[in-house]
């Protein structure tokens, strides 16, 4: 969420310091887009006197604007509660405000709606302020309270009203719990008055908020009003596996988002045939693995044959079916073979890396590439070498002498009697 319209200076947004959901209007949780702010109304006719008021995390309510305040959305106002007052900000007003009513509160009597005592001054702020600081606090300190009276429940918020004068404590619970002796202990160490209130795993994740396995803040907390029940059959519907981790939400009930594309998931598969239906061929009896919806295909794999998997059209399905039931089998399940063979993928080289010794070909080629002799024009004399030994002819009846078979070793003295000098051995 975005900042901009209610950073301090640093980065930082002003208000209630609630994790980012400041009071001045610019990341409000549960937030509305007033598209008819901008549209006139009729001559003659007065603005809508209810108006949506948010208060601290997702709860919202409506107040009746009997004095004629002119409001706005992001104001901070003071409204009656019993007893005493609380402090909110207003977050619809006007003709989207009769719509939010309709839509929200069906039965909801204008007339008996309480009022907007006046627009909050900065006493009220200051205090409303103080009140927000004292929460995380106050929540510990109850649950070590609950604590020691060994009940089974989970305090996860505590919402102070804005002048300090009550505190709501949320609370979740897997059954009933009698929480008297904990009201008169909180009562006594915190001097305020103490309302209990039970909400539900989804209703505590929508209050507290987080992010989701899909990477974006959760639905329940930033756009969500109502909660509908999700049940396995939408997983099997979209052919997801049932696996628990996966499918359940920061609440550990099954995500919200399971029946964002139930409908259509639903209006597809009526024109699929049935899967428990098995396929007869001379080629053996074939049975449903899965459903591709969007791709209008059905996997189909042979009994005790591992050698893939073959995909049909749901028109190829009934027709195999149909043949089936007049008794006849074809040949396999497709005309044409279509099987898709499973492979085990090749990790050898994922991210495209050269290999660590692809220079040693081409050095090993330029070791052993040799420089090529300077070669003399023969000019028709033959250019073969003529190697002198001891009987080889001379100029003048001259020999050549032979040579020794070993060379001396340069390590011993040539002059040493032992050793003679190599022109002695040679002759």
């Amino acid at each position: 969420m975005s900042c901009s319209n209610c950073s301090s200076g640093g980065g930082t947004p002003r208000g209630c310091k609630n994790n980012g959901n400041c009071s001045s209007g610019g990341c409000n949780k549960l937030e509305v887009f007033d598209w008819l702010a901008n549209v006139a109304l009729p001559s003659g006719q007065s603005p809508y006197d209810i108006v949506e008021v948010r208060f601290k995390n997702s709860r919202k309510s409506f107040y009746r604007n009997a004095k004629g305040f002119s409001l706005h959305v992001g104001d901070v106002i003071v409204v009656e509660t019993s007893p005493g007052y609380d402090i909110g900000v207003v977050s619809v007003v006007g003709e989207l405000a009769k719509i939010q009513v309709k839509k929200k509160a069906p039965g909801f009597k204008p007339m008996e709606a309480k009022k907007i005592v006046r627009i909050a001054t900065q006493e009220d702020i200051d205090k409303w302020s103080k009140a927000r600081a004292l929460e995380k606090e106050v929540m510990y300190k109850s649950r070590t309270l609950a604590v020691n009276l060994n009940l089974e429940m989970k305090i996860s918020d505590v919402e102070y009203q804005g002048d300090l004068s009550k505190a709501t404590f949320y609370y979740t619970a897997e059954g009933r719990v009698d929480f008297r002796q904990l009201i008169k202990d909180m009562a006594d160490q915190f001097k305020i008055r103490v309302e209990m209130r039970q909400i539900g795993s989804r209703q505590e994740a929508s209050r507290l908020g987080g992010i989701g396995s899909c990477g974006r803040e959760l639905c329940c907390s930033t756009w969500l009003t109502d909660f509908r029940s999700v049940s396995t059959s939408a997983a099997r519907y979209q052919q997801l596996s049932l696996n628990p981790q996966k499918l359940a939400g920061q609440c550990g009930k099954l995500k919200c988002c399971l029946n964002y594309e139930l409908d259509m998931y639903l209006d597809e598969i009526k024109s699929f045939p049935k899967t428990d239906t098995r396929l007869k061929t001379e080629k053996g009896n074939a049975y449903h693995i899965k459903t591709d919806v969007f791709k209008r295909q059905m996997w189909y794999a042979y009994e005790g044959d591992n050698s893939g998997l073959v995909a049909l059209t749901p028109e190829r399905v009934r027709e195999v079916a149909k043949l089936n039931a007049d008794g006849k089998k074809p040949f396999e399940l497709v005309e044409f073979k279509e099987i898709v063979e499973v492979k085990e993928p090749d990790y050898s080289n994922v991210v495209g890396q050269d290999s660590l010794n692809r220079f040693e070909h081409a050095f090993k080629a330029k070791k052993k590439k040799k420089k090529p002799a300077n070669k003399r024009p023969n000019d028709g004399v033959s250019t073969e070498r003529v190697v002198p030994t001891s009987n080889t002819p001379l100029k003048d009846g001259a020999t050549v002498a032979k040579r020794p078979n070993k060379r001396p070793f340069k390590n011993k003295r040539p002059n040493s009697p032992e050793n003679p000098s190599s022109n002695e051995q040679s002759a």
